[in-house]
């Protein structure tokens, strides 16, 4: 008697002794396994995996995957709508850190554990934990378009917290601090300090500011755009990083007369004029700035401090006079609470030593009173 016809794929026995299967995939195709088995009945089983794929609606091209990453990256990077600094890192990250180890490799054959070997001969190569979470976190992106696009079954980036940016926690200076770097830069810088120190604006924003921006009637500052220098030398000028970065942020009464002294004597004239220029009538460049706030901080013997951390002395302040997380996201221009969150723990460290120092001065209090108490049963 005739045996059952196989109604799915074909198994072929060849000289060597070994199988072969092969199936008509949904799109026509003639598709051989891509290796032989060792026997008839490991070969039914593979053609009934594939045929349990196209039934689930599972199954995908295995030739998509043949495509190198180090192109498909590239073209990735230049399908996205991106800022120029994002795109400038992107670009930095595909070639130093994500081409040389994966730019000949197919998609497809990008497997957890090569990916796993990667992320590890990086960081023992010494290469900065920050940078290679960048790095691996735009490899998963794009490997997730590679998904989206049915080039590969499963995103191979699996690594739990990999791409996660550990940012360490950065200085805040004091109150006196800030005045005394005020004091000590350039006086048509020293407005500079006192708006990034206490209103928590970033240099982008400051540097980005016009005059009309500016109400002192009202003490407020519009923030509406900001710029940003690339590492060709160029600069763009852009909306900030997110629509809540679009704001308006009131000026402590105490540093009015400082802005107005700044505006009279060193910005530029006019309602569209910048607030702040260099001597030679140019936009301020970050390389130049640093110079100066290097020689400021040496002058006063603060060490350590970046021109950014003033942003967080602005914001721990703020946090610190109770205000709410919505209050303190709109103030620094954020879109989610995380960052406002973490200036309220702050704040709230703070808060316990000052009850902890309240509770001496309870205490001291309350053994003044027993000792008055014990006088007066005395006389």
């Amino acid at each position: 008697m005739a045996g059952k016809r196989r109604q799915f794929g074909r198994v072929r026995k060849l000289p060597s002794g070994r199988y072969q299967a092969r199936y008509v995939g949904p799109d026509g195709q003639l598709r051989p396994a891509p290796e032989t088995f060792r026997t008839k009945r490991d070969a039914d089983d593979w053609l009934a995996d594939k045929q349990t794929e196209m039934r689930r609606g599972d199954w995908y091209d295995p030739d998509a995957g043949k495509v190198a990453f180090g192109p498909y990256a590239a073209a990735w990077i230049k399908e996205r709508e991106l800022t120029s600094t994002t795109r400038q890192l992107y670009g930095s990250l595909l070639k130093h850190h994500l081409e040389p180890a994966f730019g000949a490799v197919n998609v497809g054959e990008i497997s957890a554990p090569l990916v796993r070997r990667w992320r590890a001969d990086k960081l023992a190569a010494g290469t900065g934990p920050t940078t290679v979470a960048k790095a691996y976190a735009l490899l998963r992106a794009i490997l997730g378009t590679a998904l989206s696009d049915q080039l590969i079954k499963r995103n191979p980036c699996q690594i739990k917290g990999a791409s996660t940016v550990h940012t360490p926690e950065r200085p805040t200076a004091t109150v006196e601090e800030v005045y005394a770097l005020a004091a000590a830069v350039q006086a048509r810088y020293r407005a500079l300090i006192l708006m990034a120190g206490f209103l928590g604006l970033r240099w982008g924003e400051l540097i980005g500011l016009h005059c009309r921006d500016v109400d002192l009637e009202h003490r407020t500052v519009r923030v509406r755009r900001s710029v940003a220098e690339l590492d060709n030398g160029q600069r763009e000028i852009k909306a900030p990083k997110s629509a809540a970065g679009k704001r308006t942020v009131s000026i402590p009464d105490v540093i009015v007369p400082e802005i107005r002294d700044h505006l009279d004597t060193y910005a530029e004239p006019g309602a569209d004029g910048r607030v702040f220029v260099g001597a030679k009538g140019a936009t301020p460049r970050r390389n130049h700035f640093n110079l100066l706030w290097h020689k400021a901080c040496r002058k006063t013997g603060i060490k350590g401090l970046h021109f950014h951390d003033l942003r967080h002395t602005g914001n721990t302040l703020a946090a610190s006079t109770g205000a709410s997380t919505r209050e303190l996201m709109a103030r620094m221009g954020h879109s989610t609470a995380r960052a406002a969150l973490i200036y309220q723990h702050a704040s709230a460290d703070r808060d316990r030593l000052i009850a902890d120092a309240l509770s001496g001065l309870v205490q001291k209090g309350r053994r003044g009173t027993s000792e008055a108490r014990g006088h007066a049963g005395d006389t």
